[in-house]
């Protein structure tokens, strides 16, 4: 899969490196954070494989990935990176924005949410490494007691709550980012609210700055005044670039801002923050002690609408704050354990029920992440929202799983990660949520298999014929079938001109006439090998057409039979051409060579261009290829395969450009 294809296509679709402000990820989805709503073309990046899903909060742009989240998200911040100097796109025209009242606090509560889900979840990985490690180390005491007094236990345990500690820091680094400024200065700020000696003043007798007097406020693991602080270097940052001259600007900007900021920061915005995220948990506090078992299960049930919408990230600073102060949770950390168990369930139910094998297995696997390793995202796209009836057995289960869990008192002490694994976190409450999460997973099981699902919807990967070619590079609709990387190679080397005057051929379809044949010649010399042993899935597998590979052993490629250049690439790696019969070929230099930019290749011909049977098309230099660490494979692929009656491989082991390699024959 050539994740750079599929980054490069994912911000084009976005409106482009300039229509992107900032970058991040959770565990499945790449989080883009957008400029201008109108420039995104939300359908067609739903159609662009391996997308599960797109949500809109916003201008909070999420696409979830799965399993191919982190190589895609390094190549999008790559490129987005060497874009920093792109003009963004223009603002959307006034009377596209909110029209009533309604509309516009609808409209500033998604950018809210927007915002404090971007500052938080660069956070995430850290809270889940260091609350893991604590489980870990917990397990560790329980059966070795004497480990607990060792250097190596103290050691590691600082280690595990460096995260929560200093999260105002990152949190403040998060904001900053989301909005643009220059992170640093937030950091610096919020890093002062932690700093040892700033801890040490608060205790001793009142503190003033400026005569403003200071709040005794332990800020340690407290999110919402990082949050304040974050937004408030943005705009001093803002304000002082435009009313400093630019010749002084780098002196006294940077200084500036962190004077401000600081001041602001333990005078107002700090005490606010911490005073208003202790009164938001209060309210989830008071709710639980009020409604009882009833709202665990309700926030439980409604999971799976967060989760799809996005929104679930907004329920994240509640649960940091909640770990943090009164010191447990129980009510964010179970509810999103039991919903994850509850998809889980659903897929269990829904595979058991199914009759196709292949999809029985797909759903089998899919509980299995989400049970295990906590992602639930692939099994909500691919089965329970799909499908539909499932999803109620979700919210069932999820419900009932969370009422239970309640009643039983389950709650979590440490921040973990929402899988079976992290049931440690509850601690004493182990035995609570052990039976809250087979409850879970048995009432979604249960429901789905009962209400079942429309099998008519369910398509055995197996039994799908091979993509045909399109009859156009513009139609990506047809490609919906192709992953990212084989789409995009599809979008440049599918059906392009049918020479209808081709020799040998019908007048009128420009292919051979019923059971003729056509050859395909050797377009460069080396060794044959199979469309199975090419190393790379999108060829070997005979997505993108049936054919053969060769190894080269002269970097040079020539035309393999007289006819018309298709397509051409800007890395000058590959070419298609179209030839007798209505032939599309594809010559693919190498596997993954698309990354090498074009050095170390020549292209001699352009799009369009006439050539002649052992003309040169691609110079290429396979030592250089090889450096790189690269395969130079080329993949010699018939695109349009499945239009013909056999593609035959007629030559093995070694070959010189010009030998025959493969017979076509048209359909009976």
């Amino acid at each position: 899969m050539e994740y750079a294809k599929i980054a490069q296509t994912l911000i084009e679709l976005s409106g482009g490196a300039g229509n992107i402000s900032s970058v991040t990820h959770c565990s499945t989805r790449l989080r883009l954070f957008i400029r201008n709503r109108s420039a995104v073309n939300q359908e067609q990046i739903k159609k662009t494989k391996p997308v599960l899903g797109v949500v809109f909060n916003g201008d909070e742009l999420q696409i979830v990935l799965g399993k191919n989240l982190i190589p895609i998200y390094n190549e999008v911040s790559t490129m987005q990176e060497s874009s920093s100097g792109s003009a963004p796109v223009e603002a959307a025209p006034a009377d596209e924005g909110p029209k009533t009242v309604g509309d516009r606090i609808k409209n500033l509560g998604g950018r809210l949410i927007g915002f404090v889900s971007a500052a938080v979840t660069p956070l995430i990985p850290g809270l889940v490494a260091g609350g893991m490690l604590k489980v870990f180390l917990l397990l560790i005491t329980l059966v070795w007691p004497v480990f607990e007094e060792m250097q190596t236990y103290n050691l590691l345990s600082m280690v595990a709550n460096i995260p929560f500690f200093f999260m105002p820091i990152f949190v403040a680094y998060g904001a900053a980012k989301k909005l643009g400024a220059t992170p640093i200065y937030a950091m610096v700020v919020a890093g002062a609210l932690v700093y040892p000696d700033f801890i040490t003043l608060l205790k001793g007798d009142p503190v003033t700055i400026l005569n403003i007097p200071v709040m005794a406020v332990t800020y340690s693991s407290t999110l919402l005044p990082a949050l304040l602080i974050g937004a408030c270097a943005f705009y001093a940052e803002k304000l002082l670039t435009k009313i400093i001259p630019g010749i002084l600007r780098s002196v006294f900007v940077g200084m500036g801002t962190i004077t401000i900021t600081f001041i602001l920061g333990i005078t107002v915005l700090g005490p606010l923050g911490d005073f208003a995220g202790s009164y938001i948990v209060n309210i989830f506090l008071w709710a639980n002690a009020h409604m009882g078992p009833l709202a665990a299960g309700f926030l439980a049930a409604c999971m799976p609408f967060l989760v799809m919408t996005g929104m679930h990230h907004a329920v994240t600073p509640f649960m940091v704050q909640a770990i943090s102060d009164p010191g447990y949770d129980v009510m964010f950390r179970p509810a999103y354990l039991l919903h994850n168990m509850a998809e889980g369930g659903a897929c269990l139910g829904v595979g058991l029920r199914a009759k196709n094998k292949a999809f029985k297995t797909q759903c089998f696997g899919l509980a299995f992440g989400c049970i295990v390793a906590g992602v639930t995202e692939p099994a909500v796209y691919g089965v329970n929202l799909r499908l539909k009836k499932p999803l109620i057995g979700v919210v069932c289960g999820a419900a009932a799983g969370g009422v239970v869990a309640r009643l039983l008192g389950a709650t979590a002490y440490v921040y973990g990660y929402s899988t079976i694994l992290a049931v440690p976190i509850f601690q004493d409450t182990i035995l609570a949520i052990l039976v809250g999460i087979a409850v879970a997973i048995v009432v979604a099981a249960a429901v789905a298999f009962i209400l079942g699902f429309d099998e008519s919807e369910v398509v055995d990967e197996e039994e799908l014929p091979a993509p045909a070619a399109v009859s156009s590079v513009s139609n990506a609709d047809s490609r919906e079938s192709l992953t990212g990387s084989e789409a995009s190679d599809a979008a440049v080397f599918g059906s392009g001109t049918v020479l209808s005057d081709a020799s040998g051929s019908d007048s009128k379809t420009g292919r051979p006439s019923v059971g003729e044949t056509v050859e395909i010649f050797a377009p460069l010399t080396g060794t044959v090998i199979s469309r199975e042993q090419i190393p790379d899935e999108t060829f070997a597998t005979g997505v993108l057409g049936d054919g053969a590979g060769i190894e080269p052993e002269v970097g040079e490629v020539v035309a393999p039979f007289d006819g018309e250049i298709s397509s051409t690439t800007d890395t000058f790696h590959a070419v298609g051409i179209s030839g007798p019969g209505g032939m599309e070929l594809l010559i693919h230099v190498g596997v993954d060579t698309v990354n090498m930019k074009g050095e170390g290749f020549k292209l001699l011909v352009r799009e369009g261009d006439k050539v002649k049977k052992g003309q040169k098309l691609i110079l290429f230099d396979i030592a250089k290829i090889k450096a790189a660490g690269y395969p130079a494979t080329t993949a010699v692929l018939l695109t349009n395969s499945d239009d013909y009656a056999a593609c035959k491989v007629n030559a093995s082991g070694r070959v010189s450009a010009g030998d025959k390699l493969i017979t076509v024959e048209q359909q009976q």
